[in-house]
């Protein structure tokens, strides 16, 4: 398997990966014995492990910890640890299929409203007829009803578990039932699924590349996403200032 470093960034480990070696990894683990969860890493999920010590911890037992934001690629260079490049979940999520249809992974999709998924999944195997999906279910369930998703699942017997439902309610679901289900690759997909349905728009690839996307996000959602951004931003940016001057003058005194 591909050996690479992981760098702090503000107290979160980051692996220092491109989107085609997170690939090459991601396939090495699916063909391993064991089960293997991914997490991408964001401004609004950085702040929150910093007092969320289950979130951490879920983060950290994590096989590949992906940076999906351009400010913490920004905040790594002026660290002195830079990052190599953003691997965002949405198009890492995409690549992974396009690499099951290849590979002939079998996957399973778990998350968001019924109509979405099913559109989604119609979606997907219009552009790759021969994709073997062996099972999808939204994410509304009682407690109750946990176990029959799990087993579901298991049962189904995917190589990749796609997981778009909201935290901690995943999270929760995730680790009590991932050794049970025994799927090689799991990834959390935030709304992914809205987005390739078609319910959400992305922000336009100039504002990814410029880490303007949440400004995009706040625009169509500002009653929802005002608090997440507006706040989160700041003491994100707040953090960062800390960490750069606390870098700068251990330099200064040696």
């Amino acid at each position: 398997m591909m050996n690479n470093k992981r760098v702090n960034i503000l107290g979160c480990p980051i692996d220092n990966l491109t989107m085609s070696e997170t690939l090459v990894k991601i396939d090495d683990l699916i063909v391993e014995d064991g089960v293997h969860q991914h997490v991408v890493v964001n401004v609004a999920k950085l702040v929150k492990l910093r007092k969320d010590m289950d979130l951490k911890k879920i983060i950290l037992s994590c096989d590949i910890i992906n940076a999906d934001g351009m400010p913490l690629v920004w905040v790594s260079r002026f660290l002195g640890t830079p990052l190599k490049e953003r691997v965002a979940g949405i198009d890492l999520m995409e690549r992974l299929i396009g690499l099951a249809y290849k590979k002939k992974y079998r996957i399973f999709f778990l998350g968001a409203h019924e109509n979405v998924v099913k559109k989604m999944v119609k979606v997907f195997k219009n552009k790759y007829p021969k994709l073997e999906i062996v099972g999808y279910k939204d994410g509304y369930w009682k407690k109750e009803e946990e176990r029959i998703v799990a087993e579901s699942i298991k049962n189904s017997a995917p190589d990749i578990l796609f997981v778009a439902i909201s935290s901690p309610k995943k999270e929760i679901f995730l680790n009590e039932y991932l050794d049970y289900m025994k799927v090689p690759f799991v990834m959390g997909v935030g709304g992914s699924f809205d987005v390739i349905a078609g319910l959400t728009k992305r922000a336009p690839e100039w504002m990814r590349n410029s880490g303007l996307e949440w400004l995009y996000r706040f625009t169509q959602e500002p009653k929802r996403m005002w608090k997440r951004y507006l706040i989160g931003n700041s003491i994100f940016i707040l953090f960062a200032i800390k960490e750069i001057i606390k870098i700068k003058y251990r330099m200064y005194i040696k």
